[in-house]
């Protein structure tokens, strides 16, 4: 939760890094990682202080801050790491189990596989990013906007910790919203995959 004074300026924050995220997600990967981790934990660390304390928020949110954009960082490629492992030994172990009669498959077999996983689930993680830092930073694109216009829902979104993390939610009567959202996320996917996509 940030005092209201700080409205405006968490708008710009959200339309700056959405940006970025939307098109250049990708190259600047660890950075997007970093700049959302820090925008949750600040978000999750001032709001365990109250209202009042105006320096305890700030010192929660920065704290808060520092830690999300470190476990975002350092946390998201050994999950896809150990996800793309585990989808390897899982298949082997059902590929093994339909095609043998019975029995475990060799540990040595187990093992080559969930290598073989772990390197694709890197590999594929490509346009898994790409897509979504396009249509995650276009969302935080239209809810900045949408904010900084003077939306009092997408406001609070930016100012009071009633964070939105959905498409719909912080202008349900506008139907230009999600249209604008996709839009926003296919030319930032475009753009990502053609210009800034691209190996560093």
């Amino acid at each position: 939760m940030l005092p209201q004074a700080y409205a405006l300026p968490a708008a710009v924050l959200l339309v700056l890094s959405g940006a970025l995220s939307c098109f250049a997600g990708y190259r600047l990967f660890r950075l997007v990682l970093g700049l959302y981790g820090f925008i949750l934990g600040a978000i999750l660390g001032s709001s365990e202080m109250g209202t009042s304390n105006g320096v305890g928020m700030g010192f929660g949110a920065l704290v808060g801050g520092l830690v999300g954009a470190l476990a975002l960082v350092f946390g998201y490629f050994v999950g896809v790491a150990l996800v793309g492992g585990g989808l390897g030994a899982i298949i082997t172990q059902i590929v093994w189990t339909q095609a043998a009669a019975a029995g475990e498959p060799p540990a040595l077999l187990v093992i080559a596989m969930a290598i073989v996983g772990t390197l694709a689930a890197m590999l594929v993680q490509r346009y898994v990013v790409v897509v979504s830092t396009a249509f995650g930073g276009s969302w935080t694109v239209i809810v900045g906007t949408l904010a900084a216009m003077g939306n009092r829902a997408a406001e609070r979104a930016a100012s009071n910790g009633v964070w939105i993390l959905y498409p719909l939610a912080p202008a349900p009567g506008e139907r230009w919203v999600p249209v604008a959202w996709v839009v926003l996320g296919l030319i930032g996917t475009a753009v990502q995959l053609g210009l800034t996509g691209g190996k560093k």
